[in-house]
């Protein structure tokens, strides 16, 4: 009885995994479909597209599975996706920024106000949090391509502004959001592909706050990426690694 109980548990484990997978390959194959409907289907003269295939390759997303999206955006049978940012405020006031691709836009914005209200958070209007945030540039790569020193001058050397590198995490570098696309060139010029290649929202300043208050800021961060036209959700908060190792 104990083995069979393990079994299942195994096997319902492995659902969820599989569900998280196929959630992830669908937000990578939309967000490639649409950089290659709204640029040229060639990653060498479509930088968005560029790095929607290196946040594919680095979900170990299958190759076909990436070409099919591409072809997808020259079909007449593409969806036509709409991109909104959501603002809102969190538990503890934490401002959260919330990027979408929907077909609905009614749909999409009544799912992510109702995540917000039950997580005891709220959604705001647009623009009512963003300007605690930079819409910058990014560029990671894994540790051990280099160490610091080797990383920041490169990243000066390619025009970025600034570098953070952690021993586990790796090397994550910004830069202004029209550098993107050549900063990146430049760093894998040197150190080869990297991890991901994207525009993201930085906030200015993090903001500590406790372990009962982080744990209600992560499950809403995690409730509202599992929603598929969610593509991204960033927050400008900190919370202890104690906390991040019993969420991990």
């Amino acid at each position: 009885m104990a083995g069979h109980s393990q079994f299942k548990n195994i096997m319902h484990r492995k659902g969820r995994v599989d569900a998280v997978r196929s959630r992830v390959f669908s937000k990578l194959a939309r967000e490639i479909t649409v950089a290659a409907k709204m640029g040229m289907p060639d990653p060498n003269m479509n930088p968005r597209l560029r790095s929607a295939i290196l946040a594919a390759r680095a979900e170990n997303m299958p190759r076909d599975n990436i070409e099919r999206a591409i072809k997808k955006s020259q079909g007449g049978d593409a969806e036509n996706y709409e991109e909104i940012r959501y603002e809102g405020y969190g538990p503890g006031g934490a401002a959260i920024i919330v990027e979408a691709m929907t077909d609905n836009r009614n749909r999409t914005a009544s799912d992510v106000r109702s995540v917000f209200t039950k997580s005891g958070g709220n959604l705001a209007e647009t623009g009512s949090v963003a300007f605690m945030f930079d819409h910058v540039g990014m560029v990671e790569f894994d540790a051990k391509v280099g160490d610091d020193d080797t990383m920041l001058e490169a990243a000066i050397e390619a025009g970025a502004n600034d570098v953070e590198s952690d021993a586990e995490a790796g090397h994550i570098v910004y830069c202004d959001q029209g550098a993107l696309a050549e900063v990146s060139k430049a760093l894998e010029a040197r150190f080869g592909e990297p991890r991901k290649s994207a525009l993201v929202w930085r906030p200015q300043n993090a903001v500590a706050v406790d372990d009962e208050v982080g744990e209600k800021l992560l499950r809403l961060m995690e409730t509202l990426d599992s929603h598929d036209d969610v593509q991204s959700v960033y927050g400008n908060f900190e919370v202890s690694d104690a906390l991040m190792s019993k969420m991990g």
